[in-house]
């Protein structure tokens, strides 16, 4: 493990125990940069080399901050992301037909999103702000959310408790990939995206119609 996390992160958790991994995996789900997946590793490693703290308690801290954190972020961008966005976004090529089509998006594929999301770097910290800004249905996002957050603790928590840092060692080049496949991923859909965003936007309008803030929606 890294000795700058261990050495900052370590004594945060045995002084603050489960409430730090709440605060700090709560923080990364809210759109703030902060170590999430390395604090809930740390923890897991700790329990399992101590014993001091109770591996299902870390695991449920974990989950527990990455839920609240990532319906906080939801709610920030529901609330405050696309109104700025439909007033300011024509600077940065954000028309209305595109933010329609982002809608469009996370009606159709929004749970896999906010659920393998947890598992990449970038997007675990975004994915809710994301949803939250796309006006993705609150029920399904709820759903995804928990399932993504307790299914990532329990892996990365057992993992770190089980295999100690050999864990981290692993979920390192591991998250590594996942975000090389994810810009890979990325690239490919903004070449279709440029393609296709015609079609993509009149699909939108058909399944969207009507003005793009809508409260009942």
């Amino acid at each position: 493990m890294a000795h700058f996390f261990t050495d900052h992160l370590l004594p945060i958790i045995e002084h603050y125990g489960y409430w730090a991994i709440f605060v700090i995996v709560m923080l990364e789900s809210m759109g703030v940069p902060m170590p999430g997946e390395t604090a809930l590793v740390t923890a897991a490693i700790y329990s399992g080399s101590t014993h001091r703290v109770d591996i299902r308690l870390v695991i449920a801290a974990a989950a527990a901050g990455a839920i609240v954190g990532d319906n906080i972020g939801y709610l920030i961008g529901r609330r405050f992301g696309l109104p700025l966005l439909v007033r300011h976004g024509h600077y940065v090529h954000l028309t209305e037909g595109r933010l329609k089509l982002g809608q469009y998006l996370f009606m159709r594929y929004g749970g896999a999103i906010v659920f393998f999301g947890r598992f990449v770097a970038f997007l675990r910290t975004f994915a809710a702000l994301l949803a939250g800004v796309n006006r993705y249905q609150w029920q399904s996002f709820l759903f995804f959310n928990a399932a993504g957050g307790l299914v990532w603790a329990m892996i990365f928590g057992a993992g770190g408790y089980v295999f100690g840092d050999a864990i981290e060692r692993f979920s390192r080049p591991a998250g590594i990939l996942a975000l090389v496949l994810a810009g890979l991923g990325l690239f490919a859909f903004w070449a279709l995206f440029r393609h296709f965003e015609d079609e993509w936007q009149a699909a939108a309008e058909r399944a969207l119609p009507g003005p793009l803030i809508d409260d009942k929606r």
